[in-house]
């Protein structure tokens, strides 16, 4: 477990409010979503530093909707190195046997000497990068290969990229990791799409948060943590969401479940107003 801390005072208010009791808001928003388009699909790519939490967070979201601890998305507990070596998609189905329209997908992480090429995170945004491709840290995919995309449909292009950072490693991450955070969103910018970030492990850092998770926002860290990634890579601080992945659980918490609803729903409004612009720009052409 990584260090903990003791004493970061709790505030008496709240510095952002969400309404911890009434998740049925959030988790309806998400069984009834439907995008304007018929048929269409919101990509969501999730990044970030190897061990961040990425495929973790993929599987909280997929125990928060079926309601019960889930694990598709393989996760390495080591932290060592970059688990996810391929650009794996994850569909999640509803109980009635479709999908919801929305998809992950997890790829490489980045790191100082190795883990994902930022030239591959670009391919992927724009949908060049086919489901199983084997991330090389030396060399980017290329047009002759199997697993290249030449033609990408509306659907294989990402709407939305989450940028996932752990909490707890915020003030030792690598600059050149940082910088290369940096360069990706300014190549997701150029293409509109919508940009999240998600900062994990909170409760490894902070006592509190283990005690109560309803705390997140009760401590000022928190907030200054969140101050520290917008002043590195420039995200604003009403697209960042602090979450607590579901990882030794065995039972679900209301609480916990409140936090990654929060963020998926956020996420399913971006990438809806970025299928309206698309749609709206393709029109007045």
């Amino acid at each position: 477990m990584g260090k903990s801390n003791s004493k970061s005072p709790v505030l008496v208010e709240p510095w952002r409010t969400i309404n911890w009791d009434v998740t049925q808001d959030d988790l309806s928003f998400l069984n009834h979503y439907k995008p304007q388009l018929e048929d269409q699909k919101i990509r969501i790519l999730l990044y970030g530093p190897a061990g961040a939490g990425k495929s973790s967070f993929i599987n909280s979201v997929q125990s928060v909707l079926h309601g019960r601890p889930y694990g598709q998305a393989l996760v390495d507990n080591t932290g060592h190195d970059c688990f996810t070596k391929e650009y794996t998609t994850h569909k999640i189905q509803k109980a009635d046997g479709s999908f919801y329209p929305f998809i992950f997908n997890d790829i490489m992480g980045l790191s100082k000497y190795k883990g994902v090429l930022e030239e591959d995170v670009g391919l992927a945004l724009k949908g060049h990068v086919k489901e199983g491709y084997k991330f090389n840290p030396e060399t980017p995919l290329c047009e002759d290969n199997q697993f290249y995309n030449p033609s990408p449909s509306p659907n294989d292009k990402v709407q939305v990229l989450v940028c996932v950072i752990p909490a707890d490693k915020i003030s030792i991450m690598d600059d050149e990791v940082l910088q290369k955070i940096r360069r990706i969103r300014v190549e997701a910018s150029k293409l509109n799409i919508a940009q999240v970030t998600i900062l994990t492990k909170i409760d490894e850092l902070f006592t509190e948060i283990q005690a109560d998770v309803k705390n997140v926002y009760r401590i000022l860290e928190i907030k200054e943590k969140m101050q520290r990634v917008h002043a590195y890579v420039g995200i604003p601080l009403n697209c960042m969401f602090p979450v607590k992945n579901y990882h030794e659980e065995i039972n679900m918490n209301t609480h916990v479940d409140a936090l990654i609803l929060c963020a998926m729903r956020h996420m399913i409004q971006y990438g809806d107003d970025f299928i309206k612009f698309s749609q709206n720009r393709f029109e007045s052409h």
